[in-house]
């Protein structure tokens, strides 16, 4: 079956956590047979800071930021099987859900999946004209990478005939343990972006723990960070590319997880970057969120903060051989329960189930 995909970017991570969850996802439905187009819009920079070539295993098709490439991009949907809207392109969002709706065939499956469910589901309850509102009849099924059932019961709510999470995950072939890298040493490490809705937990979380803990060093990573006030114990590093968070996350002492506001109100959505840790065997420090030991058991896989001092209790008590045997634990269980294979049959599972119902129906 072919699949027609219009999000953000998967051939860039610059501005776009999501870009690791398509690669997984995507390969691994690939690998299963299916024939996939990927349309991302060239913005933001994206395309100057590529963190892989066009895969193997997907067409890529970047298209000019203009409405004239986006509607010749959109006339392909007519050829897929299964049309797929990610929230978040960031370029003519509402003409790209619009569009699948109206381009694509009356047989294929019509798909939103949202990246962001928590706060696109706040712009919901905040806009009765929204967009995605005024598109959940005609889809199909709403994906998301995270909510557990609160998020499916509000897209229920708003009238979605199906919302099923489809959890982060870990591809061990891209993310997987490495020797430690000079660049990347430190006590505690975080890579995230700056973001209106994260800055607020990240100075409790790391800034916080670093001015109360002098002799001990700190690392960020990500964009838009170069203008913050920081403690003198912190560095900060920039946008860090896919291939070297491995690197980053075997390195330091521990590494840390601060969920964004809406998911950490929400709960059940565990960050990339959970996985991505746990993959490299580090050893992981997180924000507490409700649902966080479906995934990870606290004080065994991860550590949990309450805090600001929770996370600086932690670091000033923990030793190398703690930390690996926490980072080791955490490695075996999502390499068991959390990798892109099982979300990739996840996926076949729901389509396969999709288009069998829908040949009973005819």
């Amino acid at each position: 079956m072919k699949i027609a995909f219009y999000g953000s970017s998967l051939v860039s991570s610059y501005w776009n956590g999501a870009a690791t969850y398509y690669r997984g996802i995507l390969r691994d439905l690939a690998a299963r047979g299916y024939d996939i187009t990927f349309y991302e819009p060239d913005a933001f920079d994206r395309q100057q800071h590529r963190d892989i070539d066009p895969p193997e295993w997907a067409r890529s098709v970047v298209y000019p930021a203009t409405e004239e490439a986006m509607r010749a991009v959109l006339a392909e949907a007519a050829a897929a099987d299964i049309v797929v809207k990610a929230n978040g392109v960031g370029v003519f969002d509402r003409e790209l859900l619009e569009g699948i709706v109206a381009q694509a065939r009356p047989d294929a499956l019509r798909i939103f999946w949202d990246v962001d469910a928590a706060a696109t589901l706040d712009e919901m309850r905040a806009d009765a004209s929204h967009p995605v509102i005024a598109a959940l009849p005609d889809i199909d099924m709403v994906l998301t990478y995270g909510g557990g059932q609160p998020v499916i019961d509000a897209y229920r709510g708003f009238g979605a005939r199906e919302c099923v999470p489809v959890y982060n995950a870990l591809d061990p072939s891209t993310h997987h343990p490495v020797p430690p890298d000079e660049r990347f040493r430190c006590d505690l490490a975080f890579l995230g972006n700056r973001l209106p809705d994260r800055e607020a937990r990240v100075e409790e979380f790391f800034l916080k723990p670093a001015a109360a803990l002098p002799d001990r060093q700190f690392l960020i990573g990500g964009n838009g960070w170069d203008s913050k006030a920081m403690p003198a114990n912190v560095r900060h590093r920039g946008h860090v590319y896919t291939a070297e968070h491995n690197a980053f996350n075997c390195t330091p002492l521990a590494v840390l997880n601060v969920a964004r506001d809406s998911m950490a109100h929400i709960g059940f959505s565990p960050a990339t970057r959970v996985f991505e840790a746990a993959g490299a065997a580090a050893c992981l420090i997180t924000d507490a969120w409700e649902g966080l030991g479906l995934f990870l058991k606290p004080d065994v896989e991860v550590l949990v903060a309450r805090d600001g001092q929770d996370v600086a209790e932690h670091l000033a008590a923990l030793t190398p051989a703690k930390a690996k045997a926490i980072g080791e634990a955490a490695l075996v269980r999502v390499m068991a329960e959390h990798t892109y294979r099982l979300r990739g049959a996840q996926v076949d599972a729901l389509f396969k189930a999709h288009f069998a119902r829908a040949r009973e129906a005819a």
